[in-house]
Formats: structure tokens, C-alpha cells, sequence
């Protein structure tokens, strides 16, 4: 029979204190496994789905009662079985309607094998408030693999921004976590190049550019020009939806494939930093574009950049 007598108090201060430090040791060289992971992505062995990506929000928050987007049921599909489903190592994690619960940690939890996440500090709609900012702060210190923050929908009324310039500088100098600079990426809608989004955007890190609007893919190559122009020195991801919410529709066909292919090219010449399917909420339809995007993931993924 074991002894199963309490340790003195001395002896549990000491074990907690070994205990912490074994964590902090264990984070620490999962930091510097992460940083030699991220290097990795830079050399010549990259391989076009190591630039791939998912955009997520928590399961089922597309839908609504008056179902507005007019999807073809209620999604189940979890963040994490979506990016199981593409077969792609990164992930962008939003918050939406509130969900997850904070403290997040559980829904963290499953994002472990994926070599990169970026969680939202603005989440769906542009909402935000300091509960969710300090929420994904505190993970970034907890799980290495979140190498940055997300300003989803961030941009409106022709120009505003959910934080002025000037709180966007404050905001970053939270932003070195063990040694690490998070990068702070922002969502950008080709219908929103006009604006004066100059200053904001130079705060930011990455953006992610999205045509809204299928019909408006025609001009995909001009628009991203435009924003080249724009900001020359960001690094840039190809934002391509399955789901054409404002046509209650599946992204026809044509158009989900000169999106990818347009995004190849662009990777390939050094253009883009990665493209971003979206998303897990519209996933489990098989609506034909975003099966489209798994079959030529499959057959595109594992060429080397």
C-alpha cells in the first residue's frame, strides 16, 4: 500500500515551485521550437500548404434564425475539424456572437498540432472589448503556436477603425511575449481600398485582403494591385470565401478556381505570404466550392514553393 500522507507545507511550496519552473522551462523550449518551425516556412522546403490556412469562427455561428446567409443548414463543424477536413497546419481563430466563453483555453486546446494560429482581439461584426484583448493575450502566453492577433471586420464608415492610430500604437507594445513579436494582422474588404486606411494600416503587420462579393472576383487582380500600391511593405494573404454570403450561394465554380490559382501564382512570386479559405461555419454542406478548395489543396499542397 503506498503512503498517501500529506507532503509538509515546506515540501508542497518546493514542489510548486519546481513544478512552476518545469512549465516555464517546458513553454520556453516550445518558444524555440516554434521560432526554428517558423524559419522553416522561409526555406527552400516550404511547401505550398505550409502557406495555407482556415479561417474559423466557433461552430454553427453563421446561422441564425431568420438564416440570413441562406445556408443550407446548421454547421456543426468545429474550428479544428475544419482544418482537419482541409488538410491545412494554420488557423485563424474569431471570436463571433459572443462565443467561445472566456477564458478560452479549452478551444485552444484542440489548435496544439497546428503550427500557427492567429486569434482575433476584433472579432466578427468588429467587436471587441478589453475582456477578449486580455483573453488572447494570456493564451499567447500559453500556447506558443499563436504567433499573432486578428482585427476581423475592423474597418468602417468609410474609414474608421475599431481603434484610432494611435491606440493601435499602445495596444502593440503588448504585443513581445516570451521574446516573441506577435504580428497583428487586419481584414481588408476590396470594397474598402478607396478609404482612408492608410495610417491605421500602419500598425499592422499582415493583410488579409477579401472580395466580399463573388461577382466582384472579375476584378481580383486589379484590386490586388491596388493594394500593393497601397501598402507595398505589408506582408499580404489571399482571403478566398466558399460561401458567397451576400448571394446566398456556393462561390461558383470558375471563380473559387482563379481564385486559388491566382493565389499560387502570387505565392509563387513572393507576392502573397499565404491564402485563407473561409470557412469551418459553411464546411459540412459540401458546398461545391469549398470542395473544390480540399481536392486542389490535395493536389497542389505538397509542391514546393
Amino acid at each position: 500500500m503506498s503512503d498517501t500522507r500529506m507532503p509538509s507545507k515546506g515540501s508542497r511550496r518546493l514542489f510548486l515551485k519546481g513544478a512552476a519552473a518545469g512549465a516555464a522551462g517546458f513553454a520556453s523550449r516550445c518558444a524555440v521550437a516554434y521560432a526554428a518551425a517558423e524559419r522553416d516556412l522561409e526555406s527552400a522546403d516550404a511547401t505550398v500548404r505550409d502557406r495555407l490556412w482556415i479561417f474559423t469562427c466557433p461552430a454553427g455561428t453563421d446561422n441564425d434564425p431568420t438564416n440570413r446567409y441562406g445556408l443550407p443548414g446548421i454547421s456543426r463543424m468545429t474550428p479544428a475539424e475544419g482544418a482537419f477536413y482541409l488538410n491545412v497546419p494554420n488557423l485563424l481563430m474569431i471570436r463571433a456572437s459572443g462565443k467561445p466563453p472566456m477564458p478560452s483555453d479549452q478551444y485552444a486546446i484542440p489548435f496544439k498540432p497546428l503550427r500557427r494560429v492567429v486569434w482575433s482581439i476584433t472579432g466578427s461584426g468588429g467587436t471587441t472589448s478589453e475582456e477578449a484583448r486580455e483573453d488572447a493575450i494570456r493564451l499567447a502566453h500559453r500556447f506558443p503556436n499563436i504567433v499573432g492577433f486578428i482585427m476581423d471586420d475592423f474597418f468602417h464608415g468609410e474609414g474608421a477603425g475599431q481603434f484610432s492610430p494611435d491606440q493601435l500604437q499602445t495596444l502593440r507594445k503588448r504585443f513581445v511575449i516570451d521574446g516573441r513579436t506577435m504580428d497583428l494582422y487586419v481584414v481588408l474588404y476590396t470594397h474598402q481600398l478607396n478609404w482612408p486606411v492608410g495610417e491605421h494600416l500602419k500598425h499592422c503587420d499582415k493583410i488579409t485582403l477579401w472580395t466580399w462579393n463573388s461577382k466582384d472576383l472579375k476584378n481580383l487582380e486589379q484590386n490586388f494591385a491596388r493594394l500593393e500600391r497601397l501598402a507595398p511593405d505589408h506582408g499580404k494573404l489571399l482571403g478566398c470565401y466558399t460561401w458567397d454570403y451576400p448571394n446566398k450561394q456556393s462561390v461558383p465554380l470558375d471563380l473559387m478556381e482563379k481564385q486559388c490559382q491566382l493565389g499560387l501564382r502570387w505565392l509563387r512570386e513572393g507576392r502573397i505570404e499565404g491564402i485563407i479559405f473561409l470557412a469551418n461555419t459553411t464546411g459540412d454542406f459540401e458546398v461545391p466550392a469549398w470542395e473544390f478548395a480540399r481536392d486542389w489543396i490535395e493536389k497542389v499542397g505538397d509542391e514546393h514553393l
